[in-house]
């Protein structure tokens, strides 16, 4: 409340908002274990839930990860996205707009539980000349605050995503550094793969498809390659009109870039989505953040053994040391694997 009285009224209007979904949200949960012994649950429902918990057990006894009440709980959200997020951008940068929030630090997104509200922020940003983005979200941590729940949003997902995200997200509740978002969400990301990676094996099943991997990462270079391209062009001092027609055919580029790279694939359309609506400088904020220091967090791993509470305290250190350091420590690390 204290924070709360050093805001506007729109902020402490904001602040009830997520406090009221939030609520509403935990008011929804209901034990896993009573979901699957219902007669009435959806038999495929059951088996979803059934997977979960078996991942849960194996994050505790083997991963180290947290032993709480998260991902013991289900709730049904009937609604397609558990929250929607806002990220906007100057229209000649791609330097994201930050909000700043008790507990987590500042973020390169604004959250909301209502789409329409999201529409309205978008909107708004939209309206001062920013470029917006807005994100429907399927899963959040809410850092060990409350036992955050399996959401019906996200069994929508592959049992692969399914139990990644169940993991990454528990790896949030290990390690949070305050206002360093891409270190938050490189470590829980390193902790989602390398976890599913040692969940499959522990079921005898083959690691996770190489080519999904490969997929994803010649995808994900081609992204950061035309974010590179467009901070070269707005480090220049070019005439509006002449950046905009620039910043334009980049985007055309990216376009026709992964049109050719969709082929190399025999026409593999799971990134199809990513291309519907506007590209814009908002559209590749989120890009980059869960992964700039994967590589590191893997290097690290291996350094600890691969003893998951070897590498939690290693991480926990790197966390503490100053910004600086802590970047140099990650480059040398990520260096490491090539």
């Amino acid at each position: 409340m204290a924070a709360l009285t050093l805001t506007g009224c729109s902020e402490i209007g904001y602040y009830g908002h997520i406090l009221r979904g939030e609520m509403s949200l935990l008011h929804q949960r209901v034990a896993i274990a009573d979901v699957i012994a219902d007669p009435a649950t959806d038999a495929k429902l059951k088996a979803r839930l059934q997977l979960v918990r078996e991942a849960r057990a194996f994050s505790i006894k083997s991963l180290s990860l947290p032993d709480n009440g998260s991902y013991t709980l289900y709730a049904d959200v009937h609604r397609p996205y558990v929250v929607w997020n806002v990220f906007a951008a100057p229209e000649f940068s791609l330097k994201g707009r930050e909000w700043c929030f008790p507990f987590v630090g500042c973020l390169q997104y604004r959250g909301y539980y209502e789409e329409s509200r999201a529409n309205a922020k978008a909107d708004e940003l939209k309206a001062q000349g920013d470029d917006v983005y807005v994100s429907g979200i399927s899963a959040y941590s809410t850092l060990g605050w409350f036992d955050d729940p399996v959401l019906s949003t996200m069994l929508k997902w592959s049992d692969d995503h399914l139990i990644d995200t169940l993991f990454h997200e528990l790896g949030h509740q290990v390690l949070y550094l305050k206002g360093d978002t891409t270190f938050n969400e490189s470590f829980a990301t390193f902790i989602g793969e390398e976890g599913l990676r040692e969940f499959r094996a522990s079921r005898g099943d083959p690691p996770p498809d190489p080519k999904r991997q490969e997929r994803s990462d010649q995808f994900l270079t081609l992204l950061m390659d035309t974010r590179s391209r467009l901070e070269a062009l707005y480090a220049k001092s070019l005439p509006p009109d002449e950046m905009r027609a620039a910043k334009q055919a980049e985007f055309a580029a990216l376009r026709d870039r992964y049109a050719a790279l969709k082929a190399s694939w025999g026409g593999y359309s799971g990134y199809d989505s990513w291309f519907e609506g506007e590209i814009n400088n908002a559209r590749l904020l989120p890009i980059g953040l869960y992964q700039q220091w994967v590589p590191a967090f893997a290097a690290l791993f291996e350094e600890s053994g691969r003893d998951w509470k070897k590498f939690y305290a290693a991480a926990k250190a790197i966390g503490k040391l100053p910004e600086a350091d802590r970047t140099a420590k990650l480059q040398a690390l990520g260096a490491t694997r090539g």
